[in-house]
């Protein structure tokens, strides 16, 4: 059963009164191509979470700082652009798992309710926080088995548009080739238990 997601671009809080109003609960707010600074963020988190809302952020690039910025402010997960292959996924969205899992560095702010944690707090915030590294390039698609199958990543994000364009194809036009690529992620995510969501 698919669940839907508002995508946001900038951070207009009536905007997600507005949604909340109307019934909406998940959010996708777009950092690399949005209007979101980093304080801009932190407040924009805050504000949703105080309202029950689950939100993916779409974070600037495959950058460490990027990452733990999003997670740090207190995004649900992280869905990671420009992925070119599965040695770059694994290295990457390792950010987003905290040792031994991954590499991602503990803050003592929002996530952990500005207070020293215990040691379950660890291995429950990487279960709860997503990682989705998109699939928007031919190498990432060439790999997207493989990027599926990594422990730090809890599902796939097919970017039908830059995968078509990165492809020489020009603009995405949902033919069979773009209806093929998707649902090869489709089956990737789904042959390892994992979710899959696109715009």
């Amino acid at each position: 059963m698919p669940t839907y997601s508002l995508w946001m671009s900038e951070p207009q809080f009536a905007y997600v009164e507005i949604a909340h109003t109307c019934g909406i609960r998940r959010l996708v707010i777009d950092i690399e191509h949005g209007l979101f600074p980093l304080g801009e963020l932190d407040k924009f988190l805050a504000f949703t979470k105080a309202k029950g809302m689950h939100v993916l952020a779409k974070v600037a690039g495959p950058q460490p700082e990027a990452i733990q910025q999003a997670l740090d402010c207190g995004s649900d997960g992280v869905i990671i652009p420009h992925i070119m292959d599965v040695h770059q996924a694994a290295e990457v969205c390792a950010t987003a798992k905290f040792p031994p899992r991954g590499k991602r560095s503990y803050f003592a702010g929002r996530p952990v309710g500005y207070r020293r944690p215990d040691d379950s707090f660890y291995a429950a915030e990487d279960r709860r926080t997503r990682c989705y590294p998109l699939i928007e390039t031919p190498e990432s698609l060439a790999d997207v088995e493989a990027i599926a199958a990594l422990d730090v990543v809890d599902g796939l994000f097919p970017g039908p548009s830059d995968l078509c364009l990165s492809s020489g194809r020009g603009t995405y036009r949902f033919d069979a080739i773009d209806q093929a690529a998707i649902v090869r992620c489709a089956q990737a995510a789904k042959q390892n238990g994992k979710d899959w969501i696109m715009p």
